[in-house]
């Protein structure tokens, strides 16, 4: 939006020369940062005051850790406040008539709204299941399927006109058209290798991608500050990304495929980023507030769509281990359950306790000591995903 204005301004008269700092995307995405922590820092007190009202306060199972027992009532659907100064961050620096920003956001809304719906259920309706699994992953379901098809064609083309063209010529064939190597499936630490996936194969891995992230950090979402370090990390990660494969100069020397406008996504990155750690300010242990499925819904499913559009979803894999051990360690021990009850006739465990960060607890570990070791994890994981830049 403040690019526009400056560029309109920058028109009627000279004297507005000095606003063409505006067009450099790295103080765009700087100032986006700024914005989003500033706005989070400042309506946070606000946010919480008025969950409390309302009494959107987090409800605690009687099956889970005793020791999380002393934090039923503590005000959740947080997430809104992190949505919230990411869309105005990102709105007021990113350059509105880039595609790709658009996309990311409508996901991360969609995805917002399932979760906020789910919260509501959960803490105001006292529904304790909320919104029924089948319910929720047809509306997941939805959005990633439609962001799928979407960047199927806006990856290979560079204008709104042209991904219809492109689309109407797609089903005009029989769904039988040979797309460009952009959309295949990068394998890291490799030079110019890649698996090709063809038009189909494509939207089903952006699905897989984008439904399977968003649900991975929701699992995550279980201790305080556990979950929202790691998406700063990991989306600050794919803002380099997005940076490199935006940028003819930089993708042509680095070997990765030039996508004319993801650059604008370190944006949407930065802004993110800010909004996290504004967040954190605040549901670091002892949190005063919780992300609920709202925030880590939407943040998930943000995370996904940026990896499929800068095609990093194998490092995106590595980066965000913590995610995917989380959402396996619950797959595991349900599938284990089912499997030994029907042989058996008595369910057992794999963990202690599912997800993986409550083994941890259960194992004697203190909730501090949880986080943080995950934070340094993440860390080192980002480290090694952002090494593929250059050791290929």
């Amino acid at each position: 939006m403040l690019l526009s204005l400056a560029q309109w301004l920058q028109t009627l008269s000279p004297e507005f020369g000095f606003l063409r700092v505006f067009q450099y995307l790295t103080f765009r995405a700087l100032m986006a940062a700024v914005t989003a922590l500033v706005v989070g820092l400042v309506a946070g007190p606000y946010v919480i005051r008025r969950l409390a009202a309302l009494k959107i306060g987090q409800p605690v199972r009687g099956y889970g850790m005793e020791t999380h027992l002393t934090k039923s009532g503590t005000p959740t659907m947080g997430g809104v406040l992190v949505l919230f100064a990411i869309a105005f961050a990102t709105l007021l620096w990113f350059d509105i008539s880039n595609r790709f920003v658009w996309i990311v956001l409508w996901v991360t809304m969609g995805f917002g709204a399932i979760g906020w719906v789910d919260d509501w259920r959960k803490v105001v309706r006292k529904d304790p299941e909320g919104m029924r699994s089948r319910e929720k992953y047809f509306w997941q379901s939805v959005v990633g399927l439609l962001a799928g098809f979407y960047l199927l064609f806006s990856i290979s083309e560079s204008s709104n006109w042209r991904v219809l063209q492109l689309f109407f010529a797609w089903v005009q064939s029989g769904f039988d058209l040979d797309f460009p190597p952009k959309i295949n499936l990068l394998v890291p630490f490799f030079k110019e290798v890649s698996y090709p996936l063809g038009g189909i194969g494509f939207v089903i891995l952006t699905y897989l991608v984008i439904v399977g992230a968003s649900n991975a950090v929701n699992l995550t979402d279980g201790l305080d500050g556990l979950a929202i370090m790691p998406v700063v990390m990991v989306g600050s990660a794919l803002g380099v990304f997005a940076y490199v494969t935006g940028s003819a100069v930089y993708s042509k020397y680095l070997l990765f495929p030039n996508i004319p406008g993801s650059g604008e996504l370190l944006v949407f990155c930065s802004a993110m980023a800010g909004a996290g750690l504004a967040f954190l300010w605040f549901n670091t242990h002892p949190a005063q507030v919780f992300m609920g499925d709202v925030g880590a819904l939407a943040l998930g499913g943000a995370l996904g769509t940026i990896a499929v559009i800068v095609r990093q979803e194998i490092v995106f894999f590595i980066m965000g281990g913590i995610f995917v051990v989380e959402a396996i360690s619950v797959m595991a021990q349900v599938m284990y359950f089912k499997y030994t009850k029907k042989r058996y006739g008595e369910g057992r465990r794999v963990l202690k306790m599912a997800p993986l960060h409550h083994h941890f607890e259960k194992s004697g570990w203190r909730e501090t000591q949880v986080v943080v070791r995950f934070w340094i994890i993440t860390m080192l994981l980002c480290l090694v995903g952002l090494s593929t830049l250059k050791l290929r």
